[in-house]
């Protein structure tokens, strides 16, 4: 498979979903951030954009954000149990396999997800992870898990000129949960999932000495 270009689609596809407008119907918002959702064109399901403004340098943010094992990321994201390398492609570019806990109350079993994952810097400062479901002889459906399907996902930092200790942060869900599950489960839980991916990601920022 052609890891490299796939992941390079990805990246092409988020930064379109960043700057296209049109279709996107807001389902939840707060202070601090927005989600909105459209129809997903890859899939029988929606893809979901959260924007927000986070105090914390671009540093911070991506502190907290990079696709990397035993990261930051597992001790503070609710959604994420375990994140596993599974194959280094180059040094931009690898295959991890993520573990995700039970969720809406045991209705959504714990999955696991194989992507490849793209890490791209911009010559703005802009930094984005960029991922998307491939299959990996390393790593077979397992049991006890049910395997979902990432389609484009993943997420943007964007630095703000003249404010050093805030970013702006783009996510991207765009996911097959897999399994029998009630479309009704499936469309409250990303909203509410990503409203508390950024409440998360405000306080792990937080937490964190200066870097």
């Amino acid at each position: 498979m052609d890891y490299e270009n796939k992941a390079k689609a990805v990246a092409a596809c988020l930064l379109s979903y960043k700057t296209d407008v049109s279709g996107w119907k807001v389902c939840k918002k707060s202070n601090d951030m927005v989600v909105s959702w459209r129809p997903s064109s890859e899939f029988p399901g929606n893809v979901y954009k959260g924007e927000g403004i986070v105090s914390g340098s671009m540093k911070k943010v991506w502190e907290c954000l990079k696709p990397v094992p035993n990261g930051f990321r597992v001790k503070w994201d609710s959604n994420v149990k375990r994140f596993e390398l599974l194959e280094q492609i180059t040094e931009d570019i690898s295959i991890c396999r993520t573990v995700t806990p039970s969720a809406a109350m045991g209705i959504i079993a714990p999955r696991d997800f194989v992507d490849v994952v793209l890490v791209n810097k911009y010559e703005d400062g802009t930094i984005s992870s960029n991922a998307i479901n491939v299959i990996h002889q390393d790593c077979p459906p397992q049991p006890g898990y049910v395997r979902g399907f990432n389609h484009s996902c993943g997420c943007i930092c964007v630095p703000i000129s003249g404010e050093p200790n805030k970013t702006q942060v783009f996510t991207f869900f765009h996911t097959d949960l897999g399994g029998l599950l009630p479309r009704s489960v499936v469309d409250s839980f990303f909203p509410t999932s990503m409203a508390e991916f950024y409440s998360n990601m405000a306080k792990a920022i937080k937490s964190l000495k200066d870097l």
